[in-house]
C-alpha cells in the first residue's frame, strides 16, 4: 500500500468509520450513523470509498427492525499485510501480519558483532525481503514496515539515535528502508512498541492508560494512554532502568550509580546471586538462579524474591506518576514469575499511597516473546486507522 492510500484515508470523518467498523464489527451503516452522529448519506459514501479500496468488506446479513435486512460491514483483515521487525540486540527477527494482528510468515537473521551501521542495514533489508519474497506478496497489498529498535530512537526521522547493546548510533533506519522498499516505515523504541503490541493483542480491555514493563538484559517501559504512546519531550520516556533507587549502588551501564535495572535485570540478578552468595564473578547467569531456584534451593529462592521486591518498589514510584489502571511485565526475568510476581505486588500493596493505588493490577504477558514485534505491526495500524 503506497503513501497515496495513506493521504486519501487522511479525513476525520473516514477515520471515525473505520475505526467503528474495526472496534465493532460486523456493522451496520445504519448503526455506524447512528453512533457517530455521521449523515447516513455520508456513512454511504465513504464505506463505498473504503469497499473500493478493499479494506473494508460486506459480510453477513444482520437481523430486521422492520423493512430489508442491514448488510454487515468488516475490515477485510486478510486483503492487506504489515511487516514486523523486532531489531537486535541478537536478532533481527521478521514477521508479517494480517491487520488482525495474525502472524502469516516469520525470518529471522543472526547479527555478527561487531557490526556497523551500514552491515546493521543490510540485515534489516534482507530480513524483510526474505519474509515478503516467502509468501510470494504482491507490494501493493503491504501496508509498510514497523521497526521496534532498542535504544534510544528519534520517532520522528526514524533514526536510531544510540543503540547500546550494539555500540551503533545515528542510523537512518527510515530513510534507508524507505528508499529501498517504497513503503511508510515507522521505528519506534522496543520497550515501547511492546507496549503498543500489548494494548492491540494483549487481551487487556479497554483500559485508559497501560504501563507495559519489559525486563530482560536491561529494564525498559512504555506508557500507554488512550491508546496512544506517551514518548516524553525528547523520545525517552519509559527509560525506566535508570531510574535511580540507591545512590550508593553499582554503577550502571549509563554510568549512573544505583539505577533499576543493576538490581533487576538479568545480569544484575546473576551479579547480586554471585555477591550476596560468594560465588566467583562471572561463574552464574540468570537463568542459572531461576533453574536452582525452581530445584528447591532456598538462597537463590531469596535471590529471586528480593528482585520481585525490589521491581515492586520500582513499579511503585511509577504508579505514583503515571497512575496506570494496568502493568503488564514481560522479558526473560518473568519466566521467574512463580518467586518475583506475589513479591512484586506486595511491595506495591505496602507501598502506594492510596487503597486504589496499592490494587494496580499487575500481570503478566500472554503475548510472550511476540509482543515486541506485534508492537512493531501495531506502529502500522495507528497509522492506518489515524489513531495519531
Amino acid at each position: 500500500m503506497r503513501r497515496g492510500t495513506f493521504q486519501w484515508m487522511k479525513s476525520v470523518n473516514k477515520s471515525i468509520i473505520l475505526n467503528k467498523i474495526r472496534t465493532n464489527e460486523p456493522i451496520s451503516r445504519a448503526q455506524i450513523a447512528k453512533d457517530t452522529k455521521i449523515t447516513p448519506p455520508t456513512v454511504s459514501s465513504i464505506v463505498k470509498e473504503l469497499i473500493e479500496q478493499e479494506i473494508v468488506v460486506e459480510s453477513a446479513v444482520g437481523d430486521s427492525k422492520g423493512g430489508r435486512k442491514p448488510t454487515l460491514l468488516m475490515i477485510n483483515s486478510r486483503n492487506f499485510y504489515i511487516v514486523g521487525v523486532d531489531a537486535g540486540p541478537k536478532t533481527v527477527d521478521c514477521v508479517l501480519a494480517d491487520l488482525s494482528g495474525s502472524i502469516i510468515e516469520r525470518s529471522s537473521h543472526q547479527l555478527e558483532l561487531p557490526i556497523t551501521n551500514n552491515q546493521f542495514l543490510n540485515v534489516l533489508k534482507s530480513a524483510i525481503r526474505t519474509v515478503i519474497k516467502s509468501f510470494h506478496l504482491d507490494m501493493e497489498k503491504i501496508v509498510g514496515i514497523g521497526i521496534a529498535m532498542h535504544g534510544v530512537v528519534n520517532v520522528e526521522t526514524g533514526t536510531s539515535i544510540y543503540a547500546p547493546n550494539l555500540n551503533l548510533s545515528a542510523i537512518p533506519i527510515k530513510e534507508e528502508l524507505e528508499k529501498e522498499f517504497g513503503l511508510i516505515v515507522k521505528v519506534e523504541n522496543d520497550a515501547r512498541a511492546m507496549a503498543l503490541g500489548e494494548a492491540w493483542f494483549g487481551n487487556h480491555g479497554q483500559t485508559d492508560s497501560m504501563l507495559a514493563v519489559n525486563l530482560g538484559r536491561g529494564v525498559g517501559a512504555g506508557i500507554v494512554i488512550n491508546g496512544k504512546l506517551y514518548h516524553g519531550a525528547f523520545d525517552i520516556a519509559g527509560e525506566i532502568g535508570h531510574m535511580m533507587v540507591d545512590m550508593n549502588g553499582e554503577v550502571c551501564a549509563c554510568g549512573n550509580r544505583g539505577c533499576l535495572q543493576t538490581l533487576v535485570s538479568g545480569p544484575a540478578i546473576a551479579h547480586r546471586a554471585e555477591k550476596e552468595l560468594g560465588l566467583d564473578l562471572g561463574k552464574i547467569a540468570g537463568e542459572d538462579v531461576f533453574h536452582l531456584a525452581t530445584e528447591g534451593n532456598r538462597a537463590y529462592v531469596k535471590i529471586l524474591e528480593d528482585t520481585g521486591t525490589y521491581i515492586g518498589m520500582g513499579l511503585t514510584n511509577l504508579i505514583h506518576i503515571v497512575n496506570p489502571e494496568k502493568i503488564v511485565l514481560s522479558g526473560g526475568v518473568t519466566n521467574a514469575k512463580q518467586f518475583i510476581l506475589e513479591p512484586i505486588r506486595g511491595a506495591i500493596a505496602e507501598r502506594a499511597l492510596t487503597p486504589q493505588a496499592k490494587q494496580t493490577e499487575v500481570v503478566i504477558t500472554e503475548l510472550g516473546k511476540d509482543a515486541t514485534i506485534l508492537g512493531a505491526v501495531a506502529l502500522l495500524l495507528v497509522e492506518l486507522f489515524d489513531l495519531v
